[in-house]
């Protein structure tokens, strides 16, 4: 089965929450991307057959992460149909192109090539 959908969470210091999500909860490493100076931006932490992803920003609550094929197309019909839009459409260092937005209630979604 592909996965499409993942649980998504920021953190101001990717690196220092990789290493008290594996001491407290048990997550481990899949895959961790890092930027020129090597600091983490992007990970990837399974716990059993289950991943969730995480990167750097501005903690706040949880977000959700749902790969597509056309992020571009997608924008363009989210903005159309009234989501805010919170990151405009970004390639990624870890080879995804994508966006954020907010739904009227307030719930934070990106929209992504990136399938881990």
């Amino acid at each position: 089965m592909t996965r499409t959908v993942f649980a998504l969470a920021r953190y101001e210091d990717p690196a220092k929450a990789i290493d008290f999500l594996a001491a407290a909860f048990g997550f481990a490493a899949h895959q961790v991307s890092k930027d020129d100076s090597g600091a983490v931006v992007h990970a990837e932490l399974l716990i059993g057959e289950d991943m969730i992803m995480i990167g750097k920003g501005q903690p706040g609550g949880p977000g959700i992460y749902v790969a597509v094929d056309d992020p571009d197309a997608h924008h363009d019909h989210a903005k159309a149909a009234g989501a805010t839009i919170t990151m405009e459409l970004v390639d990624q260092s870890y080879g995804s192109r994508e966006y954020g937005c907010a739904d009227p209630g307030g719930n934070t979604w990106y929209f992504g090539t990136y399938r881990p």
